[in-house]
């Protein structure tokens, strides 16, 4: 699997399955001669959008941004619209860096989406469970609050079943939250009101990870705002704002549901310079 080290914080990409949403939604009101330039794009339109959840080690601990699309979660017709055509692998995945669910001490939540949030909870006996019955999920007050109370769009991704398990286990922030020294998480609205990225810094060691504001390496431009967006201008404004601080402090930026990238450094001036390929693994 693959690995970064980045000042004091290692991250590892787990396998927490894959989906196939409509490139058009991806990229908004982006043409597609523009997007599919940059990102594949197969004969439905639609694009591939892993959901690999990251363990990022740091002083000791072990969190896990994001969770991944899990298991035995969505059903046949859901699967069929999101082509879902993998589901998580993390038992096989936390294995192989002699892990378990029960040693993540966190979960960083930057949105609760079904796609983010599934992997979550799990099924023992019949019953729906938390997949890390150890660990604080972290995300902000407002993401909490409306996946608890979603509107008549939002119901359709805030799912009860990724929720209602783990409600004992969340800690939630309203504009920032330092959850180790040098690691926050800072609400940003946009993709969804209660969005968050993550940040980084250990010196001149820095690490972002701006989850849906930048899904993937080919929505670097600021202007590219998915349709998904609750907040679109919201959107453009934020990523530009940290777009240039990464820039600024030539930060590697992290991804979720990029299938061709793990991780991109970027110089002052916006060009790649370093980066982590994703590489197809299989398990013994």
């Amino acid at each position: 699997m693959e690995t970064l080290t980045i000042g004091r914080a290692k991250l590892t990409w787990l396998n927490g399955g894959v989906t196939h949403m409509d490139g058009g939604a991806m990229f908004g009101v982006v043409p597609k001669p523009l997007w599919s330039r940059k990102y594949p794009v197969n004969d439905k339109n639609q694009i591939e959008l892993r959901t690999d959840p990251i363990v990022l080690e740091l002083d000791g601990k072990k969190l896990l941004i994001d969770s991944g699309i899990g298991n035995e979660k969505l059903n046949d017709k859901q699967k069929r619209n999101f082509g879902v055509l993998e589901e998580a692998r993390l038992d096989d995945s936390l294995r192989q860096i002699s892990l378990t669910h029960e040693e993540i001490d966190g979960v960083l939540m930057t949105h609760l989406h079904f796609d983010h949030a599934c992997g979550l909870t799990k099924w023992e006996n019949g019953e729906l469970v938390p997949a890390f019955p150890n660990a604080k999920v972290y995300t902000s007050k407002i993401e909490w609050d409306e996946m608890k109370n979603p509107n008549m769009r939002s119901k359709n991704t805030y799912w009860e079943s990724n929720w209602k398990p783990v409600e004992h286990l969340v800690h939630t922030f309203d504009e920032s939250i330092e959850i180790l020294p040098g690691l926050q998480m800072i609400h940003t609205s946009g993709h969804s009101n209660g969005h968050s990225i993550l940040l980084f810094e250990d010196g001149e060691d820095v690490f972002m990870h701006m989850a849906d504001l930048m899904p993937t390496h080919a929505h670097q431009n600021v202007l590219w705002a998915l349709a998904y967006d609750d907040y679109p201008v919201t959107s453009v404004h934020e990523k530009e704002k940290w777009m240039k601080y990464g820039y600024d402090r030539e930060a590697w930026y992290v991804f979720y549901h990029d299938a061709h990238y793990r991780a991109l450094r970027f110089n002052t001036k916006g060009e790649v310079v370093s980066q982590i390929d994703r590489k197809s693994y299989s398990y013994e």
